[in-house]
């Protein structure tokens, strides 16, 4: 199956609407689905998966939206927070935070993944795939194909990988083309992890610190930031179109979404 993922294409993403049945591809279930600022695509071998991942992402936003009010510092700090005991949806968002030393928001995305992905599995899914705001996570039976989008880059929808081992989190930062904010100035920054939560956070880690005329140097920095982090399992860094890599990096393969 095809996913987006990353900095991604959206495969037509449109808000979903009350009543709206899920699309079947492939004895497959998927959705695109919009709550609020979370923009997600769901994929699962049960109907009823769809299901249990949007009521997880409304469930954890409005957790967080509460924490927040209590907490506001938690939403727009740049430096790790410590973790609160619940909700828990704010509490592994700083853990991976902390890992990543940067600030909880940079991994909201992954995680509402992560724990929408870990409802479909409690329900029976042997196919789970949340993909939130670019960040994805996954659990399948199944290789999954998921491409890579940079803006207008030449190699922007060009490329993805095939991921064969589950469970996978795959996070995405560009310091160009993303809403997020950036300290760097890569096109992409790609990381591969166990979950979603700290492949994001790490994402954002890698790509604050690539920037500059050299390239090279560059590109190893955001290298030995993603080396640094533990749990990170590989990396792959684009800057001024030149790929850099590190660790397990799943195959890469050719797609064309243009």
């Amino acid at each position: 199956m095809r996913v987006p993922c990353g900095q991604l294409s959206r495969l037509g993403r449109t808000t979903t609407k009350r009543g709206v049945n899920p699309e079947r591809v492939r004895n497959l279930f998927k959705e695109t689905f919009t709550y609020k600022d979370s923009q997600c695509a769901i994929i699962a071998d049960k109907e009823s998966g769809i299901q249990t991942a949007k009521q997880s992402i409304k469930h954890h936003r409005t957790e967080l939206e509460k924490f927040l009010s209590e907490s506001p510092k938690f939403g727009y700090t740049l430096k790790p927070f410590p973790a609160p005991e619940e909700p828990l949806v704010a509490k592994l968002m700083a853990q991976a935070a902390q890992k990543a030393s940067v600030g909880p928001m940079a991994a909201v995305a992954g995680v509402l993944a992560d724990l929408a992905v870990e409802g479909m599995v409690a329900d029976g899914c042997k196919v789970a795939v949340v993909e939130d705001g670019g960040e994805i996570s996954a659990v399948s039976n199944a290789p999954v194909d998921v491409a890579v989008a940079v803006g207008d880059e030449p190699l922007s929808r060009r490329f993805g990988f095939r991921l064969t081992a589950f469970p996978v989190g795959v996070g995405t930062s560009s310091g160009r083309f993303s809403h997020a904010f950036s300290f760097g100035d890569a096109e992409a920054a790609t990381v591969f992890c166990r979950e979603a939560g700290l492949a994001d956070a790490a994402a954002t880690a890698v790509a604050n610190v690539v920037q500059g005329k050299d390239f090279k140097a560059a590109i190893e920095r955001g290298i030995r930031v993603a080396k640094s982090i533990s749990g990170v399992e590989g990396v792959m860094v684009l800057y001024k179109g030149n790929v850099g890599t590190w660790g397990k990096i799943p195959q890469i393969i050719k797609i064309d979404l243009k």
